[in-house]
């Protein structure tokens, strides 16, 4: 009968030395010679008329290999779930010395492995995490912007002979140049459509008057404000941080001047926008707009203060781990040997995600958190509207339950489906667990934070 030793070895870090009795695989392994002389198909004897010796000196080593390593990881597994063992990863075994198991000579194996536990460990009282929940001050400007967004995107264009102001646009066709205008060979051509309001201010003036046909050469470094520029050098494939990049010049050639119409601001606008009919003057269309502003920046509010949780939680949560074992183990993963250094360099980060692994795993456990099909279900639908620019559809519509039937038949969309599905849960408890202090800012400087921190 197979034996379990288990011995400490370090923090969390125990070593489990394993006695296969001959009794423990022999058995199992004559039943497995029998089962090959029956099926074996050699020239020379009748399907299951092949001797058993025959059988055992062809194929005896390996069978009688795969059934004792068969019999160790049945008797691990069932010693650690009658033990109720709590483990990271898989036992670590020391070098099992194969050429030992000798099938002319079965006798009693000893074989090592190093386990490491996972810790008990309890988490921070939530509600006293520090935490902020940002309000978003929505101002006249940035609802007059979107308005004038609206207003254009749902404009019309027409044509004109000449750029007569900042708010005609210009489609152009945008030339690598040296500072005579002379095309560099092999550089960069890309058409592109620009407002002249978007050149510097000393450019545009050089526009006006301009029509079809006419061009300019720029330098991106003064052509354009920052802004812009950036933008723009992203579009060409620049970066825009390259001093090189923004010394380049530019021939930029008028192929069509228009000029957008703006949309009136009437009830056929608002309809239009609003079908259900709950606007109908200019101020119901401003209330509106104010409180979309206001949704998307609560939304942006909402998920920076899930991210200063996941950060308070990573932070106050104590939680002790097998270092050694978890090194040992991390150099056993991949296929190209990392070294020592290696190690060290990646087990902050590699214990970071370990650490919220663990706290996610003890929040679903002690909430009987549970994700179901027809919430992935949704999920998928949601993904494919959201993909298409589309509204609420029916789901019964042949092609979209095709489409969900599928990505649900998926297992690797599932599976991926499901783990940010409960991330999420995960998070909208946590906040509701909170009590964050209240602060208002403007749209500006809340942008300000976020980038900042997410550079760092």
């Amino acid at each position: 009968m197979a034996t379990v030793i288990k011995e400490n070895v370090g923090m969390l870090h125990d070593k489990l030395t394993l006695t296969l009795d001959k009794e423990d695989y022999l058995p199992a392994f004559e039943k497995t010679l029998k089962d090959y002389s029956k099926k074996a198909n050699i020239p020379g004897f009748r399907k299951g008329m092949v001797p058993a010796g025959l059988i055992k000196k062809m194929y005896g080593n390996s069978l009688f290999t795969d059934e004792v390593l068969r019999s160790i990881d049945r008797e691990l597994v069932k010693y650690l779930e009658t033990e109720k063992i709590n483990i990271f990863a898989q036992p670590l075994p020391d070098e099992i010395n194969l050429r030992q198991l000798d099938v002319n000579s079965p006798s009693d194996y000893h074989f090592s492995f190093e386990i490491g536990l996972k810790p008990e460990f309890e988490l921070p009282n939530l509600p006293s995490l520090h935490t902020i929940r940002y309000k978003v001050q929505v101002t006249d400007e940035m609802i007059n912007n979107e308005i004038a967004r609206l207003q254009n995107r749902y404009g019309n264009m027409k044509d004109e002979e000449t750029v007569s102001t900042e708010e005609n646009v210009l489609n152009v066709m945008l030339t690598e140049a040296d500072e005579n205008g002379n095309e560099v060979p092999e550089g960069i051509k890309k058409d592109n459509s620009l407002l002249v309001k978007y050149f510097a201010e000393g450019i545009r003036k050089d526009l006006m008057g301009k029509s079809k046909n006419d061009f300019i050469i720029i330098k991106l470094k003064t052509g354009f404000d920052d802004k812009e520029r950036e933008w723009i050098m992203g579009d060409l494939g620049l970066n825009k941080d390259d001093q090189n990049d923004a010394d380049k010049n530019f021939k930029i050639h008028i192929t069509k001047v228009g000029l957008l119409e703006k949309r009136e601001l009437n009830e056929d606008f608002f309809n239009q926008l609003y079908p259900n009919g709950d606007v109908k003057s200019e101020a119901d269309f401003r209330n509106k707009i104010n409180d979309e502003i206001q949704a998307y920046w609560d939304g942006q509010a909402k998920s920076q203060l899930q991210h200063q949780a996941y950060h308070e939680l990573l932070d106050q949560t104590e939680i002790k781990f097998p270092e050694g074992f978890l090194k040992k183990w991390m150099k056993t993963q991949g296929e190209n040997p990392r070294t020592d250094e290696d190690i060290e360099k990646e087990f902050p980060m590699f214990i970071n995600q370990l650490k919220w692994t663990l706290i996610s795993d003890k929040i679903v456990a002690e909430n009987s958190m549970q994700i179901t099909s027809d919430e992935i279900r949704s999920f998928a639908k949601q993904q494919l509207f959201g993909y298409m620019g589309m509204g609420v559809m029916d789901e019964e519509q042949p092609w979209i339950k095709d489409y969900l039937e599928k990505m649900m038949k998926d297992r690797k969309y599932v599976e991926d489906a499901y783990n940010r599905l409960q991330s999420q849960k995960i998070l909208d408890w946590v906040e509701t667990q909170l009590q964050p202090e209240q602060k208002e800012i403007s749209s500006e400087d809340f942008t300000k934070m976020v980038e900042a921190h997410q550079h760092h």
